[in-house]
């Protein structure tokens, strides 16, 4: 069972909420406990795809040291060190399945808008400390 809807106006939040009572009394009566959760709202697309060149291009200008070597990491695996930077957590290792550790990053799904703009600023200015390059058109 789960309702959500996204709320633009004030006159949405009152129908909503006179719905949200209408769907929750049935589940009320019969003994069941709910919870309502209100919260801003997560990344936009646009968003999402504004972190994306600079990943890729901390991928393709940086060497980084994985076991004892240094190499290209995907996109991927800049998105986990530069979110575990991000939340300045230096080191959050967990003990892989058959051994050897699996860094654990943050989901960047779960940040509300006004965190993933501070992430979008933090991405830019570690490129810039690094000298990582992302040419406009890139990062539109």
């Amino acid at each position: 069972m789960r309702h959500s809807t996204t709320l633009y106006s004030a006159q949405q939040a009152h129908t909503e909420f006179r719905a949200l009572e209408v769907f929750a009394r049935p589940w009320l009566i019969a003994g069941h406990r709910l919870m309502a959760i209100i919260q801003s709202e997560t990344r936009s697309t646009a968003q999402n795809n504004a972190q994306w060149p600079y990943l890729e291009a901390f991928s393709q200008q940086l060497l980084w040291p994985v076991n004892g070597e240094m190499v290209r990491m995907e996109a991927e695996d800049w998105k986990d060190v530069l979110t575990a930077a991000f939340r300045r957590e230096t080191v959050r290792v967990a003990m892989g399945l058959n051994g050897g550790v699996v860094m654990l990053g943050v989901r960047t799904s779960k940040m509300l808008k006004p965190e993933f703009s501070e992430w979008l600023e933090f991405l830019k200015a570690t490129a810039a400390d690094r000298g990582v390059t992302v040419y406009p058109d890139e990062a539109a």
